[in-house]
């Protein structure tokens, strides 16, 4: 675990901050890119960020909220304004429906925008993910493989060799990236499929992914995130079934 990047006198740098600081300023150049590229206004994609990273972060805590109501009733000051609380797929539909309202209050083509954003995300999931491996968060259960990390002062604590789904995630979110933007979005006939098509591997990946997390079990073997990924494939596949419908503007 590395969760300090950098000392430099009174400032410290932390790692997962950095990275996902990186994750922002990665995603805006390329949303950046992909407006002019169809002659919007490449400003846009300033406001595209602030409030995707609005609507995440309020998605996230209410999430986080809804996991951990008996605490609420305990302590509702200090849940709702603790620092805790970044619930991944809340962040997900808390900064989808912001960014959709700003689109449509844009009166902007909301399938276009939404095919350029499906691939940042998985850029910037990514790159968040490995500031999550050197903060030793989000790490997998017990794994005898060689490339297994220990993680001793993890939340939890993993004193034996567990794991790194972190960079699983990267390694899967980067590749889908590619996918998206390389095979999948050229081929495609209609405007919104691809960030449908998004929703289904951020779905499937973190599906499968959970089999080997710590997360608790909720019902039938499955933990929340899982069926909450559930509902991410059926929603990318109700959207794709919805899209299918509009005529192709941008390739």
């Amino acid at each position: 675990m590395h969760p300090v990047l950098l000392k430099l006198g009174p400032v410290t740098i932390y790692t997962y901050g950095f990275m996902m600081a990186t994750a922002f300023l990665t995603g805006y150049f390329v949303l950046k890119w992909e407006i002019k590229r169809i002659g919007g206004s490449p400003d846009f994609a300033s406001s595209i960020v602030f409030w995707a990273a609005v609507g995440g972060i309020v998605g996230s805590k209410i999430f986080y909220l809804l996991e951990n109501i008996p605490f609420i009733v305990e302590d509702p000051v200090g849940m709702i304004f603790s620092g805790a609380g970044l619930v991944f797929h809340g962040g997900i539909i808390g900064g989808a429906i912001a960014v959709v309202c700003l689109i449509i209050k844009s009166k902007l083509p909301l399938g276009v925008y939404a095919d350029f954003i499906g691939p940042v995300l998985l850029l910037g999931q990514g790159i968040g993910r490995i500031g999550c491996f050197f903060a030793g968060c989000c790490h997998g259960c017990a794994s005898s493989l060689p490339w297994a990390v220990v993680f001793p002062n993890a939340a939890p604590p993993a004193n034996y060799p567990v794991h790194p789904t972190q960079l699983y995630e990267t390694i899967l979110n980067f590749t889908f990236f590619f996918i998206l933007i390389k095979v999948i979005r050229p081929r495609m006939k209609m405007n919104g499929s691809t960030f449908a098509i998004y929703l289904v591997f951020a779905g499937v990946e973190r599906f499968f992914l959970e089999f080997i997390r710590v997360n608790p079990k909720v019902a039938m073997g499955l933990t929340n995130y899982q069926f909450s990924s559930i509902a991410l494939v059926l929603a990318g596949i109700i959207l794709l079934l919805f899209f299918v419908k509009q005529p192709k503007m941008v390739k």
